[in-house]
């Protein structure tokens, strides 16, 4: 079944190995950077790796 645009249709990102907060449910852009720049989650205080193995939850884990 198709998925509907209240879920993210007609696709949706999922980023296999890191927590679904990493993943994005709507994708407006994709932009391709030579260095690494912290994301909506991560100017909130969230991980910047996000990997539910080691519970990288917040910045400080």
């Amino acid at each position: 079944k198709p998925l509907e645009q209240e879920h993210g249709g007609p696709v949706r990102l999922v980023v296999p190995h890191l927590y679904f907060w990493k993943s994005a449910k709507w994708l407006q852009r994709i932009e391709f950077l030579t260095e690494d720049a912290p994301g909506f989650w991560e100017v909130r205080g969230y991980h910047n790796r996000g990997d539910p193995w080691t519970e990288q939850r917040y910045s400080g884990d």
